[in-house]
């Protein structure tokens, strides 16, 4: 597998309105999208830095991932998501390479993009997104 850039990090906040207003007051950056992504139970905001995205994500439920991920971890890095090309041939490379696999199948994310996790447990504790724009 050989991605074509980092997508984007994920960080998850409690609030989105209030981490907004900070990343643009303190970093001068500037939200260019918001969005909710239903089936996952979480609404995202969006930032560009250079080629990267900034993704803050708020969950929209007690029970969804990125709620249980505050109440456990706390506030902070979520994921890093790495975009590819084929990613169905890339899930499964890096499934015969060992990597369990969180998601099977691509499914849609924000932005319209085509997205699969990896588990943590199998990417030395990173939750990892393979993103791909079709």
């Amino acid at each position: 597998m050989k991605p074509t850039h980092i997508e984007h990090i994920g960080i998850a906040v409690k609030d989105l309105e209030s981490a907004i207003a900070f990343y643009e007051k303190t970093y001068g950056f500037e939200c260019y999208k918001i969005e909710e992504v239903a089936d996952q139970k979480v609404r995202t905001a969006f930032f560009m830095v250079g080629q990267t995205k900034i993704e803050l994500l708020e969950s929209t439920s007690p029970e969804g991932p990125i709620a249980k991920f505050i109440e456990k971890k706390g506030e902070g890095i979520h994921h890093l998501a790495f975009a590819v090309q084929g990613i169905e041939e890339q899930l499964a490379h890096v499934e015969s390479a060992g990597v369990t696999l969180i998601d099977k199948a691509p499914r849609k994310g924000a932005e319209g993009l085509d997205i699969a996790f990896l588990h943590p447990k199998s990417t030395f504790g990173v939750l990892t997104e393979l993103c791909e724009k079709k």
